[in-house]
């Protein structure tokens, strides 16, 4: 494919805007976001061939077809840094649990979250990128829990990047949340705030936004930037796994499959989309969510309000999130940026939008989704662990996805996508397994005695670390807390 070009979700001046382009700067016109212009579609052929190949060659194989521009050399140093996963050669294996569903390990990176599956490869890359130029940038990233401790370890110690990550103060599991208090580097400042992810999230767009803030950091030479999933360098390397899952229970079902997905922000969801629309063996995404069902009341019903909603905490909290951005994306590549900017500008005035009769049923063409509580989060935990297979609750969730398709149909094949390891969320499952009300460091000591199971030494040594990131402010004191760490 030729030089692949990037245009803004809601229109707008973008003339040749590249890869490298909406990576180092993703603030699109209008508040939007930068999104492919062109994806291809593949034959049978072309997709069989790619059935063969192993993730690397896979991967350079469809960076090439989306025409991204990545020159081979750093894409190549991009994708060793899979060697650090668990497994080298296939950084995302997949566990088959019975003849119809198939869980994909996405956590098998430093971390132990799928953030990594994107973020590894996206420092590199980025540090590339930049490698010759004469200015530093900021990086900022919101999380909710798991991008967080994925971009700080992504990034830490790079030349020329400094990255500042918000975190709601109390909106993470302990582990998540001493992956990033306790990461020392000098180029790394992690502030908490009084608030929720939404307003993490909302903060960090507004900043990429802010002239003024924007003007003071190009004083001191420096230019922003964002890792979190509004950034389409993250979804680029998402769209691989999907592809990779997909072509292997294909290999083995010979039919369509459908991809379920714990969602939040809507990028895991965002890239299998994607895939499904260039040709590959996918039936449906399902969406799975948690009491914070904004997503589920969305595709079943096409209207996205949340002007009567407040964020729900929960076992999943890597789900608790009302304003899911990439949803942008697909109203974009289904409507157009007209209807794209008209549907966004409702959202930010009133809270809310709704989608036109056809615009829902082609929505339903891609999508299904569900949603489950606590209570049947925490069931299904002690369910599975009974049967030996140990997962996290954002996993459990999507579990509902999976028992609603076998009420629907049983023989439809499904990959779901496990986005953490368990130690991220032990004293989830010993409140599960009605074990006792443990801190983190003992619900996983108590989980691993139990199941014969080992503990990542990555996430063992956290508990004798010192906390280095220990300033929480009110969101509003953010931009200044920023620019005087700088």
């Amino acid at each position: 494919m030729q030089q692949q070009y990037f245009t803004g979700t809601r229109g707008g001046n973008c003339p040749s805007v590249t890869f490298q382009d909406a990576l180092l700067n993703p603030n699109a016109p209008y508040g939007g976001l930068y999104t492919l212009k062109n994806l291809p579609t593949f034959s049978k052929e072309q997709i069989q061939s790619f059935a063969n190949l192993n993730y690397a060659s896979l991967a350079k194989n469809i960076f090439q077809s989306l025409g991204l521009g990545i020159k081979d050399s750093i894409l190549e140093n991009a994708l060793k840094l899979y060697e650090n996963f668990d497994n080298p050669e296939i950084p995302a294996p997949l566990e088959k649990i019975n003849e119809t569903l198939y869980i994909q390990k996405l956590y098998c990176g430093p971390t132990r979250a799928f953030k990594d599956m994107a973020l590894q490869p996206f420092g590199s890359i980025f540090s590339d990128f930049i490698s010759n130029s004469s200015k530093e940038y900021l990086i900022l990233t919101a999380t909710s829990g798991d991008t967080g401790p994925a971009t700080l370890q992504s990034f830490a110690n790079k030349p020329n990047i400094k990255v500042v990550c918000i975190y709601p103060k109390g909106g993470t599991s302990d582990v998540q949340r001493l992956q990033m208090t306790t990461l020392e580097a000098k180029n790394l400042k992690v502030i908490g705030i009084n608030g929720n992810f939404d307003d993490a999230q909302n903060m960090l767009k507004t900043l990429l936004k802010d002239e003024n803030f924007k003007a003071t950091l190009e004083q001191k030479n420096i230019s922003l930037s964002a890792a979190n999933s509004v950034n389409f360098g993250r979804i680029a390397f998402q769209i691989l796994y999907h592809i990779y899952s997909s072509l292997q229970v294909y290999k083995l079902t010979k039919k369509p499959i459908n991809i379920i997905v714990p969602s939040g922000n809507f990028g895991n969801a965002l890239g299998a989309f994607y895939v499904k629309i260039m040709g590959f063996p996918i039936q449906k995404i399902w969406i799975a969510s948690n009491s914070n069902n904004i997503l589920t009341e969305f595709i079943q019903t096409g209207t996205y309000d949340i002007s009567h909603k407040s964020l729900q905490k929960t076992y999943s909290p890597a789900m608790d999130i009302l304003k899911s951005s990439n949803i942008e994306r697909v109203l974009f590549a289904l409507f157009g940026e007209n209807r794209t900017r008209e549907l966004m500008e409702n959202l930010e005035k009133n809270k809310k939008y709704s989608l036109e009769k056809s615009e829902l049923q082609m929505i339903k063409q891609y999508f299904e989704a569900t949603f489950c509580d606590d209570s049947y989060c925490l069931e299904t935990l002690k369910k599975y662990a009974t049967m030996g297979i140990i997962i996290d609750p954002h996993t459990a969730c999507g579990i509902k996805a999976y028992e609603q398709i076998q009420s629907l149909d049983s023989s439809i094949p499904c990959i779901l996508c496990s986005t953490a390891e368990w130690t991220k969320f032990a004293p989830t499952l010993t409140k599960a397994l009605e074990m006792g009300d443990l801190s983190d460091e003992e619900a996983l000591h108590a989980l691993a005695k139990k199941f014969s199971i080992t503990i990542p030494g990555q996430i063992l040594e956290l508990f004798a670390k010192n906390e280095i990131h220990t300033q929480v402010v009110d969101k509003d004191l953010l931009p200044q807390t920023i620019l005087q760490w700088l």
